[in-house]
């Protein structure tokens, strides 16, 4: 089972890993012909009804494998407002081949005959809801017919996250989805057909750049706590720096007033909040627990505090007393199995700390994601194990990401990654932003390794996180 919004980034993630969109309409449009060849008499009658879309694509490829049958091809709008390439050269390839394909620019004018099968293509998965002209009308006037309806992927008004069916939805007698079903279409009186169009397993495996199609248009709203420093200054300041770099509205840092001002220097943007001593102790807990939750903040805690046993208490009486979400990184690790919390919490372990929880020590984290999925499900927490391929676990879900390279080696790129968890923490589950995340700062190291090989330095890495995600979201 997968909703429309996964099968979208699938998709996406299907064409990175090279194959294209085009191949898989081409697969999809195939396997619509072979349904209605199914239920279609020979000789019969069908009208296809599609609107601008790739689901309207979908059934042009389709009609390519009609041609024993009287067929009719009805685009619901103007051909020029075609939406996506690919959909637009089908159509050109059924008009430049002479089929019998017109666009019905007013939906007063859309008149279906007596076909014997309609195959629905006017919506697919990305729209649902009451259906609005032209589409209501030749929704109405399918239901009214007495043919077989043939849906494409989902009937048009189907959510495919959901599984509600609105009352003005297409009726469909048979449904072809693609890949795998979806959400709701077993409830449907309908025949569903699964068809396999090619998608590689990697395709849902692997984090890819479709993932982060879910961050376009998100409001810049996420404030980032980031509780470190003592010991080390330049850990929590990549932390909190790169949370700005992803998209955070503002990013504070928490530290010992004796290097506040060290942490301060590395970047003017950041707002340091100074406490007294020279490390974090439980007597600053309740203040920042307090900060956090009145600001609705999303925190990390543990770059750079060190591990004296103060500061291990402090940290776990913090985790305990905090119900909000929580990327638990360096020094804070060790305290998170001997921890009740109600906080989200990511853990984002190396190899040597996720041995230290209890997990395998070994190089290949990739070929033994079962153990991460294990650790994962005995803490009760997501779990983003860094390697040379991060494995992502919430102990149900595992995907793996192999985005970066050797120079990500370099230290400070996992205090960058904490950052970039706790700003997608802000708008999406614990599970999705570490997978996110992973991925945006893995495509980050990637731009400088084409320049430079593993030349570069964490710092480096941070001035491309803006350009990754762009590149994700825009492109």
């Amino acid at each position: 089972m997968i909703t429309g919004s996964r099968m979208a980034v699938v998709d996406e993630n299907a064409d990175a890993l090279g194959v294209p969109r085009k191949q898989l309409m081409e697969s999809s449009g195939n396997a619509v012909a072979r349904v209605v060849r199914q239920v279609a008499d020979p000789g019969a009658t069908i009208t296809v009804v599609a609107g601008r879309g790739n689901n309207g694509g979908d059934a042009f490829v389709a009609a390519r494998f009609l041609d024993e049958f009287d067929l009719e091809i009805l685009l619901l709008g103007r051909a020029e407002t075609i939406t996506t390439d690919i959909a637009r050269e089908n159509w050109d390839a059924l008009c430049q081949a002479e089929y019998d394909a017109r666009a019905v620019r007013d939906s007063r004018s859309l008149s279906l005959g007596d076909p014997d099968v309609v195959v629905d293509a006017m919506l697919g998965t990305g729209i649902s809801g009451d259906l609005r002209e032209p589409a209501a009308t030749a929704a109405e006037a399918v239901n009214d017919s007495d043919a077989t309806v043939v849906s494409v992927d989902v009937p048009s008004g189907f959510d495919a996250d959901t599984g509600t069916l609105p009352d003005s939805a297409v009726d469909a007698d048979h449904v072809v989805t693609f890949h795998d079903s979806k959400p709701g279409l077993e409830r449907l009186e309908a025949t569903v057909t699964v068809a396999d169009i090619g998608i590689p397993p990697a395709a849902e495996e692997y984090v890819g750049p479709g993932d982060l199609r879910r961050l376009a248009g998100r409001d810049r709203s996420a404030r980032v706590f980031v509780i470190g420093g003592g010991p080390y200054t330049g850990a929590p300041a990549l932390s909190a720096q790169s949370a700005l770099r992803s998209g955070a509205e503002l990013s504070f840092v928490a530290a010992p007033d004796s290097v506040a001002g060290e942490i301060q220097g590395y970047e003017p943007d950041l707002i340091v909040q100074p406490y007294e001593g020279e490390r974090l102790t439980p007597d600053q807990v309740d203040g920042l627990v307090e900060t956090a939750t009145k600001h609705d903040d999303v925190v990390v805690l543990g770059p750079g505090l060190g591990t004296a046993d103060e500061t291990l208490d402090a940290a776990r009486r913090f985790l305990e007393s905090f119900e909000g979400p929580v990327v638990a990184d360096a020094d804070a690790l060790s305290v998170v199995p001997d921890v009740d919390t109600e906080a989200e919490v990511v853990c984002t372990p190396n190899s040597r700390e996720l041995a230290a929880l209890g997990g395998p020590e070994v190089d290949d984290l990739a070929e033994n994601a079962h153990e991460v999925e294990r650790i994962a499900d005995e803490l009760g927490h997501v779990v983003l194990a860094k390697g040379a391929v991060d494995v992502i676990s919430d102990g149900d879900r595992t995907r793996l990401c192999r985005a970066g390279n050797p120079g990500m080696a370099v230290g400070g790129t996992g205090d960058l990654l904490s950052g970039v968890v706790a700003t997608y923490l802000d708008s999406q589950d614990s599970f999705d932003a570490a997978c996110m995340a992973s991925f945006t700062t893995g495509r980050a190291g990637d731009t400088l390794y084409d320049d430079r090989g593993t030349g570069y330095v964490a710092s480096d890495v941070l001035e491309r996180i803006p350009t990754a995600l762009g590149d994700a979201t825009d492109g």
